[in-house]
C-alpha cells in the first residue's frame, strides 16, 4: 500500500506540470493586460510609463522566461507576488483555503447524508410512489445548475419575503453561529446539486446487491430488514458511489467557484474570479494548482477507500 501511494504521489507531478502550463499559456492567449487592469478609467499614461510598469511586473520578458522563472521560484517554494495587488500570491491562498474548505466539506456532508439515505429508501420501495416522488426529484436535481438555484434563491427571497442571505465570511471559531447562517445555504445548494447522481447510482447498485444469493441467506437466517441493509448490502453497494463522488470532485470545485462569487464568499474561487479579471497569472495559477491538487488528492483517498470496502481489492 506505501508504494501505491507514493506512485501515485509521484504520477501528480506531471498532472500537475501539465495543468499549470495549460493555464499559463491560456492566460497569455486571452485578451486582458495586468498593466492596464490597475490603472484607474480615465488616467492617460504615455507609452514608456507602461513600459516601465510592464518591466517592473517582469512582463516585458519573453513568454518562456516568465515561465520559467515562475517554475523556478516555486521549486524553492516561492509563488511569487501578485500582478495586482504586489503581495504574496501564497497569502491570499492561505486566507481563503480555510473558506473554501470549509465550503466543500459542509458541502460533502450534506450531499452524502442526503443522497445515500434517499437512495436506500428508493430501492428498498421500489415501484412504490415514494420511489417514482424520489426518483422525479433526483431528475431535477440534476438538471436545475448550482447557479441558477443559487440565483433564484437570492432573486425570490429579496423579492416576495425581503429577505436576503447574509454576505461575507466569519470565521467559526470567533462566531460559530454567523459562520453557519454564512455557509449553510452555499453548502446546502452545492450539496444537493450534486447529491442527484449520487442517490440515482446508491438505488441501482443497493437494488442489484438485494438481488445477490447472501442477501437472500440472511434473510433466511432470520436477520431483520434494518441489519441485513446496514450490514450486508450497504458496505457492498457504496463503491460505485465512492467512485462516482471521487469522479464529481472536479464538478464541485467548479460549483464552489460560482457559488462563491455568487454568495460573497473570499474563497479560492473567487479569488480565481478576480485573477482572471485583472489577468492576473500569478495568482491564478497558484490558485489552479492548489484546486488540481485537492481533485487528485482526493481521488487517491477514494481509491485507497476500496480496499476497505471490498477486501479483495489489494494494490501493491
Amino acid at each position: 500500500m506505501t508504494i501505491y501511494i507514493v506512485q501515485r504521489l509521484l504520477l501528480m507531478l506531471p498532472t500537475l506540470f501539465i495543468v499549470v502550463t495549460a493555464t499559463f499559456a491560456l492566460m497569455h492567449i486571452v485578451p486582458g493586460d495586468a498593466v492596464l487592469a490597475q490603472i484607474e478609467e480615465g488616467t492617460n499614461l504615455r507609452p514608456e510609463q507602461l513600459e516601465q510598469m510592464r518591466e517592473r511586473l517582469g512582463l516585458d520578458k519573453p513568454v518562456y522566461v516568465q515561465y520559467g522563472d515562475w517554475l523556478w521560484g516555486l521549486a524553492h517554494f516561492d509563488a511569487g507576488v501578485s500582478l495586482f495587488t504586489g503581495r504574496p500570491v501564497i497569502d491570499q491562498l492561505t486566507r481563503a483555503i480555510p473558506i473554501s474548505i470549509e465550503l466543500i466539506i459542509f458541502s460533502q456532508i450534506l450531499s452524502i447524508g442526503v443522497s445515500i439515505p434517499i437512495g436506500v429508501i428508493s430501492a428498498i420501495r421500489q415501484d412504490t410512489w415514494l420511489d417514482y416522488l424520489l426518483r422525479t426529484t433526483s431528475i431535477g436535481m440534476l438538471a436545475a445548475p448550482s447557479f441558477w438555484i443559487a440565483t433564484l434563491v437570492i432573486v425570490l427571497g429579496a423579492y416576495w419575503f425581503l429577505w436576503s442571505p447574509p454576505i461575507g465570511y466569519m470565521p467559526f471559531w470567533e462566531d460559530p453561529v454567523t459562520n453557519l447562517q454564512q455557509l449553510f445555504l452555499p453548502s446546502a445548494i452545492i450539496g444537493l446539486a450534486g447529491s442527484a447522481t449520487k442517490m440515482r447510482m446508491t438505488r441501482s447498485t443497493v437494488l442489484e446487491v438485494l438481488r445477490q444469493d447472501y442477501i437472500r441467506t440472511a434473510r433466511a437466517k432470520g436477520l431483520s430488514e434494518r441489519v441485513t441493509i446496514v450490514r450486508h448490502v450497504l458496505k457492498n453497494a457504496l463503491i460505485p458511489v465512492i467512485t462516482i463522488w471521487g469522479a464529481s470532485i472536479a464538478g464541485l470545485v467548479n460549483g464552489s467557484i460560482i457559488i462563491e462569487n455568487i454568495f460573497g464568499l473570499p474563497g479560492v474561487g473567487r479569488s480565481m474570479i478576480t485573477a482572471i479579471n485583472n489577468s492576473d497569472m500569478t495568482q491564478l495559477q497558484i490558485n489552479v494548482l492548489f484546486y488540481a491538487s485537492v481533485i487528485m488528492v482526493i481521488n487517491l483517498i477514494v481509491d485507497i477507500s476500496y480496499t476497505w470496502f471490498d477486501p479483495r481489492v489489494r494494490y501493491r
